[in-house]
């Protein structure tokens, strides 16, 4: 089903994190109703029936980033 991710940099050379824009990710699939390939004809009643009527929980994703955060690298002069 269709979820949201939520991406949270962890940059262990200076410790901060940056917390990116959440991003829809859409499953593709026929039978979900926020998907692009749900079909415009399918409505309810029968759509609430057969089809998935709510998003999945976020997924959270934290990398670990060998590096600066953007704030710490401008003020060192460096790339990251």
């Amino acid at each position: 089903m269709c979820h949201w991710r939520r991406v949270r940099n962890v940059y262990l050379r200076c410790g901060h994190a940056e917390n990116l824009p959440d991003q829809m990710i859409e499953c593709g699939s026929r039978n979900c109703k926020f998907s692009p390939n749900h079909p415009p004809s399918c409505q309810p009643p029968r759509c609430t029936q057969t089809c998935a009527q709510y998003r999945l929980y976020p997924e959270l994703y934290s990398p670990n980033i060998d590096g600066y955060c953007s704030e710490c690298a401008a003020r060192l002069g460096r790339r990251g």
